[in-house]
């Protein structure tokens, strides 16, 4: 089979491209027929040896695929070959099929597309638990999103938007504003490129104040980190909730004092690892999504998909900043 795989540490350009046998899934796995593989943030991380987990070389990157179940191994039960199905692999979805313990697949419901599907779980699933657990979101919340127009962004809208809350999508361009606004944003705010002097930084803050009003944003979701979050956190609400989701910008240095001026929280979300500890309650989490998929409240905006041989270029227009929407490698092309 074909798989894209890193073998030394490096960008996008660093990829190569190789047959390799085909595995066998081991006691309590299946063989997955990859349909598709949505590129997240942390794909542009693990290549670097940058990221939390640091897999053996050679392997492939790619967290975050759909497909079909091709063979199943010893001591599975409840699967079938057959079943569509979904997963959050970590690494390893950049190939034609790949061998996934049984406990890290969801089912995809009928009249769902496998390639859509593929866009829910890193980016919906993160911010189900970044909003629902760690957030405490409630309806009539106002939230402000930094990074707004990327995947994570959109998941982050629309799912403020089913709980009921006032959103404020922060971005950096006005086409970006116009995909957040569709997505079903209140207000937009559009930021210049950092990095900020002090009176930057203190404009930006203001124009963060008037998009969410006097009262402040009872939440606001940091996907970019940097420069961008002490003018976001300067916005938050009394008892607000500021989650640390990435930072792709750079990790800031935030004066904790505002924290006390403002009796506020700041609340690291590690999906993963929530996802590993409670299970459960990671498994609730995804089949809400699932219903606010079918309800229409809930629609993964793929913007561009590429072939395996291009799936360098879907990873290096991630790390440029230059994406909207998810981007999504599928076998089909």
């Amino acid at each position: 089979m074909k798989a894209v795989l890193t073998k030394e540490v490096g960008g996008p350009e660093t990829l190569v491209i190789e047959q390799i046998d085909t595995p066998s899934p081991a006691k309590g796995e299946v063989l997955v027929d990859i349909a598709a593989c949505a590129i997240n943030f942390p794909d542009t991380l693990i290549i670097r040896d940058l990221y939390q987990f640091k897999p053996e070389r050679p392997f492939s990157p790619g967290g975050e695929i759909s497909g079909t179940i091709a063979a199943v191994g010893e001591g599975v039960d409840g699967w079938k070959v057959g079943d569509r199905v979904l997963s959050g692999i970590g690494s390893g979805g950049l190939r034609e099929q790949v061998c996934v313990e049984a406990g890290r697949l969801f089912k995809v419901p009928e009249g769902i597309d496998l390639t859509a599907a593929s866009a829910l779980l890193m980016t919906y699933g993160t911010m189900i638990h970044a909003l629902k657990d760690r957030g405490n979101i409630k309806p009539g919340d106002t939230v402000l999103v930094l990074g707004a127009a990327g995947g994570v962004g959109l998941a982050s809208i629309e799912l403020a938007k089913a709980y009921g809350a006032k959103v404020v999508a922060a971005v950096s361009s006005d086409e970006k504003a116009k995909v957040a606004k569709d997505a079903g944003a209140d207000e937009t705010v559009v930021y210049p490129r950092a990095p900020f002097d002090k009176d930057a930084s203190k404009k930006l803050a203001g124009d963060f104040k008037a998009a969410v009003g006097a009262n402040g944003a009872d939440i606001v979701v940091d996907i970019v980190g940097g420069d961008y979050s002490e003018p976001a956190l300067r916005s938050i609400a009394w008892e607000g909730r500021f989650l640390v989701i990435g930072f792709p910008a750079g990790i800031a240095k935030m004066p904790l004092n505002l924290t006390l001026l403002k009796s506020c929280d700041i609340r690291g979300v590690f999906w993963g690892a929530f996802a590993a500890r409670e299970p459960q309650r990671n498994a609730q989490n995804i089949a809400e999504l699932f219903e606010f998929w079918q309800d229409g409240k809930i629609s993964p905006q793929i913007s561009e998909t590429f072939s395996l041989d291009d799936a360098h270029k879907a990873i290096e227009k991630l790390e440029n900043r230059q994406a909207i929407g998810k981007l999504v490698v599928s076998m089909d092309k």
